[in-house]
């Protein structure tokens, strides 16, 4: 019986064979010759015909043939060779010479100046995002990232040094001065690839990672210079870098000879701060990240430091509608009496205590701040050698900005406004206060003028 079940098993699978290979006895043979093997290896493809498979080696050899310097003592991949092999295939109509790094781009000339075209999934595009986004690595690296052409050519006439220039075609990268790319690394890569890297809405096609530059070996044009005034601008903790491209912008409008930010600033070479900015990174002197003991150093002397403060508190008490005199107050100012300065206490480090009467008289000597006198912003202020000091909106000026101002002997600056309107925009401040003293400056050089020639 055990015998006639198995007789009866292989007739059937015989038969059923027989079935299915008059159905597609050809298109089933066919197919399983181009079937590959479970490994899954590209060299072991069944190819029609009885063809051979050329293996990793042969490939190799016949690479190495046409080009010996790129497979010398390198054992490649599969699929490694093939991206040399098409690399090869691409640029084996030039004479250009091909280095063993430069596998995955290919590259081309534009009036005698090399690019690369970068291949898919190029890492040093995505090296961008640590640029732009962290202040850290830029301080570290020494790096900054510059985009749009305006930007880059502002850059390259003041003599920053370029690193390298990512751009979308030759076209964006004709409208730079090619003559000061010679020794960057210029690499052609897809707009769409820009897009994703980029920090704007509507990217310009070409982006360039610079050196930092040292504002003190910047070249800056002698007409430019020519027309500055001796009035420099100390930004002290401001911290919004749209508030800070602006700023920035106006001194370089008014003409100051330089611009002094404290280390409580936000990075002057943010993305943001650089559109805000508009190239005035490139039309005067900035020096970031100063303590008040370089800042002194960095003035010159003599010298009369001016804080801008606004109209609160004490002022606003003793100002009548229609009129614009001030009471100057005889007291010892509090903090509270300034508009920017901050005396809100950080909650992590409150320590209550119990109250003691008697110690009231010892805190209000603490909280007291240097003597200031007030005065109107369109009042005479400005002289030979004159600072303006610059707070932010949220922590306001510091306490050493208020002592080199007493120092100096130096005066509070306010604009007033309106009533009940608190207080005007850093930026705005910075800008009525700084062509008010370009003018002030301008009449002073005048009426020294005249004076000589009488």
């Amino acid at each position: 019986m055990a015998a006639f079940m198995r007789g009866m098993s292989s007739c059937i699978l015989k038969i059923e064979r027989g079935a299915v290979l008059r159905r597609g006895n050809d298109y089933i043979v066919e197919t399983k010759r181009y079937v590959r093997g479970l490994r899954r290896k590209p060299v072991q493809v069944l190819y029609p015909n009885s063809e051979k498979v050329p293996t990793s080696q042969q490939r190799l050899d016949e690479i190495s043939k046409l080009a010996p310097s790129m497979t010398v003592g390198h054992k490649k991949s599969f699929k490694e060779i093939n991206v040399r092999s098409n690399f090869f295939a691409e640029t084996s109509n030039n004479s250009i010479p091909i280095k063993p790094s430069d596998y995955s781009t290919v590259s081309d000339q534009i009036d005698g100046l090399r690019f690369e075209k970068a291949s898919p999934g190029d890492k040093r595009l995505a090296r961008l995002v640590s640029v732009a986004r962290s202040r850290t690595y830029r301080e570290l690296q020494g790096k900054i990232l510059l985009e749009g052409r305006r930007l880059i050519c502002d850059a390259l006439a003041v003599g920053a040094n370029p690193q390298m220039v990512f751009f979308s075609s030759v076209e964006k990268l004709s409208e730079l001065p090619l003559g000061k790319l010679k020794r960057a690394t210029l690499v052609k890569v897809k707009f769409e690839d820009i897009k994703i890297w980029s920090d704007l809405v509507a990217p310009q096609g070409v982006i360039a990672i610079f050196s930092r530059p040292d504002p003190s070996r910047l070249v800056f044009p002698r007409d430019q210079m020519g027309q500055s005034v001796p009035l420099s601008l100390i930004c002290d903790n401001v911290r919004d870098p749209g508030n800070l491209g602006t700023i920035l912008r106006c001194a370089a409008a008014a003409g100051c000879r330089d611009v002094l930010l404290t280390k409580g600033c936000v990075d002057a070479w943010e993305p943001k701060v650089l559109r805000s900015a508009m190239g005035a990174h490139f039309r005067l002197p900035i020096f970031p990240s100063l303590d008040w003991k370089d800042i002194q150093k960095q003035l010159p002397s003599p010298v009369t430091v001016h804080v801008a403060d606004n109209c609160s508190g004490t002022e606003r008490a003793g100002q009548e509608v229609g009129d614009l005199e001030v009471q100057e107050s005889k007291q010892q100012l509090k903090a509270g009496d300034y508009g920017w300065v901050s005396t809100r206490p950080n909650r992590k480090y409150v320590r209550y205590e119990d109250y003691d009467s008697e110690s009231e008289q010892d805190s209000d000597a603490e909280l007291s701040l240097p003597k200031v006198d007030t005065r109107l912003y369109h009042e005479r202020w400005a002289q030979s050698n004159t600072a303006l000091v610059i707070g932010g909106e949220t922590h306001g000026l510091s306490l050493e900005a208020l002592q080199l101002a007493e120092k100096t002997l130096g005066q509070r600056l306010f604009i007033p406004v309106v009533p009940w309107v608190d207080s005007l925009n850093s930026a705005m401040a910075a800008s009525i206060l700084l062509f008010e003293g370009r003018r002030q400056l301008l009449d002073l050089t005048e009426t020294s003028e005249k004076k000589v020639k009488a």
